[in-house]
C-alpha cells in the first residue's frame, strides 16, 4: 500500500496535557511512523507517515487528543513519505 506523509499542526490547550506521550502512543497502536514535538507558541506538531487509512484514523484521534486538554484546530498537509521507521517524541 502506498505510504503518505501528513504535516499535522495542533493548536489549543495541548501542552502539558499529556498530548505528545498520547500522541505517540497512539501512533504506535495505529502503526504510524514519525515524531510530535511541542512547538514555543503552544501548539503540537506532528509528522506522520502511513497508509492513508492508517493516517485518517490518526487524524482523528489527534482532533480529539487524549481527553485531558482541548483541541481548538487541527490542519493537515500532505506531503511525499520521508520514510521514519518508528514514532518518537522530539523535545
Amino acid at each position: 500500500m502506498e505510504r503518505k506523509l501528513f504535516r499535522i499542526l495542533v493548536t489549543g490547550r495541548v501542552q502539558g496535557v499529556g498530548y505528545r506521550w498520547s500522541a505517540a502512543r497512539e501512533a504506535t497502536r495505529t502503526g504510524i511512523t514519525g515524531y510530535v514535538k511541542n512547538q514555543g507558541d503552544g501548539s503540537v506538531y506532528i509528522e506522520a507517515e502511513g497508509t492513508e487509512e492508517k493516517l485518517n484514523l490518526f487524524v482523528a484521534w489527534c482532533r480529539i487528543g487524549p481527553g485531558i486538554g482541548h483541541v481548538d484546530s487541527i490542519k493537515v498537509s500532505e506531503y511525499p513519505p520521508a520514510g521514519y521507521t518508528d514514532f518518537r517524541i522530539d523535545h
